[in-house]
């Protein structure tokens, strides 16, 4: 939860990021909602109060891709911010009903050169991201595809995080996740139920995830009885 101390200054960053104002308002999404689609005008940025979205993108021949989730803290469509306004380049989609607070480009702008508190955070916000983005080319190349399935699920209940996590991760098809890792329906599918089988996870009558601590060690001590999945072969040296 973001929380700072106001007291000695004028501008309250808690203040600021919860309530609309000046260039920027209040935006509720409903689950499946899009924030913003490929090919919009990329005039603003949103700050993801509470909720999760996934990013996708989609190629010449149509295929979607999810590349990456946010939750609660992050911001989504930073692109925004180049020197030169231009369109989205994803399609941000909401995984459950979201609120969020979509800051104007110009008012980003603004409060990033007037408020160190404020640029701070958001290039806290993108140095996270870039490690992220590492991590996950590390895990596709080196991991295979059921330890980069368990990652992705720890990852998404906020394993590891301060503060109380959520029991249950919003729904997410079997499909989303087989974007996320590379790897085919089919073989997610296989790889849950033999979570479910182990303990590391359970689902409630809605078919929601409940992800257990155990899981944990398949990701950082890979503990997973009898591990049998093929890791991505490296491409050889000429």
């Amino acid at each position: 939860m973001l929380t700072t101390n106001t007291s000695n200054s004028a501008f309250d960053l808690v203040a600021f990021l919860s309530h609309a104002g000046l260039g920027r308002r209040i935006v509720e999404f409903k689950e499946k909602e899009n924030l913003f689609t490929l090919g919009d005008l990329a005039d603003s940025v949103f700050y993801l109060q509470h909720g999760r979205v996934k990013l996708t993108v989609v190629s010449y021949s149509g295929k979607e891709a999810t590349i990456t989730l946010l939750s609660s803290g992050d911001f989504v469509g930073e692109s925004a911010l180049v020197c030169v306004p231009g369109l989205r380049l994803t399609t941000a989609t909401a995984l459950n009903n979201c609120t969020t607070l979509e800051i104007t480009r110009e008012e980003m702008t603004h409060v990033m050169h007037q408020e160190h508190e404020f640029s701070d955070l958001f290039l806290e916000f993108l140095l996270e991201r870039s490690l992220r983005t590492q991590a996950d080319l590390v895990d596709q190349l080196f991991n295979s595809s059921e330890k980069r399935l368990a990652r992705i699920l720890l990852l998404m209940a906020e394993f590891g995080k301060p503060g109380e996590r959520e029991t249950f991760i919003p729904s997410i098809t079997q499909e989303t996740l087989a974007e996320l890792i590379g790897t085919t329906r089919s073989r997610v599918s296989l790889f849950m139920n033999r979570f479910r089988a182990l303990g590391l996870i359970d689902y409630n009558n809605n078919g929601r995830i409940q992800v257990h601590n155990s899981l944990f060690n398949v990701v950082l001590l890979d503990q997973l009885p009898e591990h049998n999945a093929e890791k991505p072969q490296l491409p050889s040296a000429a």
